[in-house]
């Protein structure tokens, strides 16, 4: 089973969806023993970065969370997702994020031609040796939507970029740590063979099981 962490955050059906068309179970939930039994867990989201963290924490959802990355289950954190991986945002000033990863989110810079948010296609960078990206073309496009991006501070983590009016670390991977800016579940054939390279990784505990 896959776990999709509920915390009230928008775009979580189109997530459960994308993974029920690859074959695999997956049960929107916050309860901690359903999220540590399952094969994975996925983290959605769209929305601020401030109000998703009081969520977390009224839920308990952020110790489910470390838990789960303690216990190397893979975790896959979407657009808002990865976001809240990090330190802090721009978007909420004071508000700390869970900080399983170093680094910070930032307002997408404005430039001449460019609309903020950033919604629609961008090619993609890719890290010959990331994990989420294997089998895929170089170059590929995936659709975004967001005004605020990643600047992460150990670039050996950065598995994917982006360029919209700066410099966009879009998918990092850190042990069993993944995350992309990006939306999978809304980039077509691409998303979905991304989200099939998460799906198919297993926890230590789970291999031989």
């Amino acid at each position: 089973m896959i776990a999709i962490l509920d915390y009230d955050a928008g775009n979580i059906k189109s997530v459960e969806k994308a993974v029920a068309y690859l074959g695999q179970e997956a049960k929107i939930t916050r309860d901690r023993d359903e999220v540590l039994a399952s094969q994975s867990v996925i983290l959605p989201g769209v929305g601020s970065f401030g109000d998703a963290m009081e969520k977390l924490k009224e839920y308990g959802l952020d110790q489910v969370i470390y838990d789960v990355v303690d216990k190397k289950i893979p975790f896959l954190g979407i657009c808002l997702g990865l976001q809240l991986l990090y330190e802090s945002s721009e978007e909420a000033p004071g508000v700390t994020g869970l900080g399983l990863l170093k680094g910070s989110i930032h307002r997408i810079p404005d430039f001449p031609g460019l609309k903020i948010p950033h919604i629609g296609w961008n090619s993609l960078k890719i890290k010959p040796e990331a994990t989420l990206f294997k089998g895929i073309r170089e170059n590929p496009y995936v659709y975004f939507v967001h005004s605020y991006y990643l600047k992460a501070e150990n670039e050996q983590e950065v598995a994917a970029t982006t360029d919209y009016s700066t410099l966009i670390h879009a998918s990092v991977e850190k042990d069993n740590i993944f995350a992309c800016q990006f939306h999978p579940e809304k980039s077509g054939a691409i998303g979905l063979s991304i989200l099939e390279n998460f799906l198919s990784l297993q926890s230590p505990l789970k291999e031989g099981c």
